[in-house]
């Protein structure tokens, strides 16, 4: 029997993609499947790790934030420079255009012709990439609407005025707290970390630098990035526990901890790439 023409399978190919999009978006959307609830998120943790964050962020406006800013306006211009450097790689663009284009592609190459091992090698990336995404994304995203309705002046406007606030003001110099940037390193600082935690000592090491490196530059009070760092935190873990609880790429254990289900291997990824070149 002759293969039938490039015009009759194109449509079955195209079906096949939408139906992968779309069970993929309704898993996202179900409704969560019982189970424990993830032990950091427990009434006494909370509210202790709210008071103890709350509490550093007001010591810190008080008693650092100026003084920082003082000492970073004195810093050595190579080490502002170097820093000024250093601090775009903290710009959520660096994740989520590799990360989009990964998701986008995984999309495009999938095919009913593949092998079931190969149609699932290449699912389970797209829930691991689909995370990181959303962890970085989302976070990314809210924390943007809260430092355009918080309008905390930078220092380059607020100077040592570090109680300066123009509420729902929506203009950048006005986009202080929290620091996007900080957000954006240590949501991925977390996600990362979660799915590979051998890389952990290296992504905290990568988040504290894009930290340290928006007070250098004076683009952000350190309340600004403290406010960032937690934000990230407790970002990229609700958008895991989310995943989590439609068991997603996560499950939650009956002793509350949060563990991520087995990737595939490299052997088998190689297997996949190599299949797919071949095509």
């Amino acid at each position: 029997m002759s293969a039938p023409p490039m015009a009759e399978r194109a449509p079955s190919r195209f079906r096949f993609v939408c139906t992968n999009v779309v069970v993929g978006l309704a898993r996202l959307v179900r409704r969560p499947r019982g189970g424990a609830n993830p032990i950091w998120r427990a009434y006494t943790r909370v509210a202790v790790g709210a008071a103890l964050a709350i509490a550093a962020l007001i010591l810190t406006m008080v008693f650092v934030d100026a003084a920082a800013i003082r000492a970073a306006r004195h810093a050595p211009r190579w080490l502002v420079d170097a820093f000024q450097f250093v601090t775009d790689f903290g710009l959520a663009g660096w994740f989520l255009i590799p990360l989009g284009t990964a998701l986008v592609a995984i999309t495009l190459i999938n095919s009913p012709a593949l092998a079931r091992m190969s149609q699932g090698v290449l699912a389970t990336l797209a829930v691991r990439l689909g995370f990181l995404f959303l962890a970085i994304g989302v976070t990314g995203l809210v924390v943007t609407v809260i430092k355009r309705v918080v309008g905390r002046a930078r220092p380059v406007i607020a100077g040592e005025d570090v109680f300066l606030y123009k509420f729902f003001l929506w203009r950048v110099e006005y986009a202080s707290f929290p620091s996007g940037h900080a957000t954006n390193a240590f949501a991925a600082a977390v996600a990362f970390g979660v799915l590979w935690p051998r890389l952990r000592p290296l992504l905290w090491t990568y988040a504290v630098i894009i930290a340290l490196s928006r007070v250098i530059v004076t683009a952000h009070h350190p309340s600004d990035v403290v406010a960032g760092a937690i934000a990230g935190v407790i970002g990229a873990l609700l958008v895991r526990d989310f995943m989590a609880a439609r068991r997603l790429g996560f499950t939650v254990l009956p002793d509350g901890s949060v563990k991520p289900f087995p990737g595939p291997s490299w052997a088998r990824i190689k297997k996949v790439a190599r299949g797919l070149a071949g095509q």
